[in-house]
């Protein structure tokens, strides 16, 4: 394969090129999924891809494939990528760089090794960060039995047009091209921006996702009195943002408190009637909380709920909550993982052992076969904005990672490294 330093200049120019396909004036990308650029770029990569000698194809949600064939187990398949569409003036990086990074690898393996024992495909997801329609996943969901072509969801974005049109639109649809389920697959790598900034902190090349966390969603309506601001005294105010306030803080302390891994967040608010000579009577906000343990997730959100009934209590204002959404922790398969190491160990390259804090497909292709996920540093931990930029010579080097060890999976099963 190349050195680092001819793969740093490539994936540095392919970053720039894909790029260009759905580039803001500000320097961000937006490719929404079934929109004009990320079609032309979907077509793009099918053309790199034939390029490197691969054969492509679409399913009929537009996930695009490119396959090199196995010679002795054609029927397993190893596959890597990540998904092509943005947030709306998102980075370069967020899953445009696992499929470059993927294509590189297949590219070079080819050319040096020829065709593979077992098939090695790479996938430009069609979807993954739910910023055109109210859904998430539609392009590993439809691989992994979530989604199905049979029951398209019946949601619209914000001009309206439907999920169902919009992919027609494109050329995609039932029966347009294969089917999207897959039964074939044997392991599953994403490479990923880390979108956090734990590794540049370290001062290391490389996470080894050991799982992504699971989340808890909570919504809380505070209730108090609404009432005059100049005329009535501190004592007797029942004020729903004072309440709110305070548990906030208590949110965070509890959170600084149980310490890392345990992530709380409060994202949203809505005051009423929001005057600014009025004293607040109620209170909306949401509360994020994850952890990659369930029990520990599980335990912190009840702490968490009983704590502001208490504050609630204190202050005589009404407290209302419910949970909508549960995400259970998703491990990686531990083989794989150790196989990430032991790559990693044998290139000499250092490596931080990781949670993600962010959802990402390989947690669906982990319901389906043995997945992991390498991550790369991102600058201040900056992600979804134009600012988001990641070295080339760190994706230089989980490229080189990434590399030998499909090498291992499907070429010779780990006794050889690329």
């Amino acid at each position: 394969m190349e050195s680092i330093a001819q793969l740093k200049q490539l994936l540095a120019n392919q970053v720039e090129w894909l790029s260009h396909y759905g580039a803001d004036s500000d320097g961000g990308v937006t490719r929404l999924l079934y929109t004009p650029a990320w079609l032309k770029a979907q077509q793009a990569l099918a053309e790199r891809m034939r390029e490197a000698g691969l054969d492509t194809y679409y399913d009929d949600a537009g996930n695009l494939y490119g396959r090199l064939e196995g010679t002795e187990h054609p029927e397993e398949v190893v596959l890597t990528g990540s998904h092509i569409d943005t947030v709306r003036s998102g980075g370069k990086y967020d899953g445009a760089a696992g499929i470059l990074a993927g294509l590189a690898c297949l590219r070079r393996l080819y050319a040096q090794f020829g065709r593979p024992k077992r098939t090695l495909e790479i996938v430009s997801l069609c979807e993954e960060e739910g910023s055109r329609f109210p859904i998430t996943f539609w392009g590993s969901g439809n691989m992994t039995g979530r989604w199905s072509m049979s029951r398209i969801p019946d949601v619209a974005d914000a001009e309206g047009v439907s999920l169902g049109q919009a992919m027609a639109d494109a050329g995609f649809g039932p029966g347009t091209h294969r089917p999207c389920r897959r039964y074939d697959l044997v392991s599953f790598i994403e490479l990923h921006i880390e979108q956090g900034m734990v590794l540049e902190r370290l001062e290391l090349p490389i996470g080894i996702v050991q799982g992504i966390v699971g989340q808890v969603r909570l919504t809380f309506e505070v209730c108090g009195e609404t009432n005059h601001a100049g005329t009535t005294r501190m004592a007797w105010r029942k004020d729903a943002v004072a309440g709110t306030a305070e548990m906030t803080l208590a949110l965070e302390r509890e959170a600084r408190s149980a310490g890392d891994p345990y992530v709380a967040t409060v994202g949203k608010m809505v005051v009423a009637p929001n005057v600014s000579n009025v004293i607040a009577g109620n209170v909306l906000f949401t509360v994020d909380l994850r952890h990659p343990d369930a029990l520990s997730l599980e335990a912190f959100a009840r702490r968490i709920v009983e704590r502001f009934y208490s504050i609630a209590a204190e202050r005589s204002l009404q407290l209302s909550h419910r949970q909508w959404m549960h995400a259970d922790p998703v491990p990686m398969n531990e083989e794989l993982v150790h196989r990430l190491e032991q790559t990693c160990k044998s290139l000499q390259v250092s490596y931080h052992e990781i949670h993600s804090g962010a959802g990402h497909d390989a947690q669906l292709l982990s319901a389906v076969c043995p997945s992991a996920m390498l991550f790369v540093p991102s600058r201040a931990g900056i992600s979804h904005s134009p600012d988001e930029y990641t070295d080339a010579q760190d994706l230089a080097v989980a490229t080189r990672v990434l590399a030998d060890t499909l090498y291992q999976l499907a070429y010779v099963g780990g006794q050889r490294q690329a």
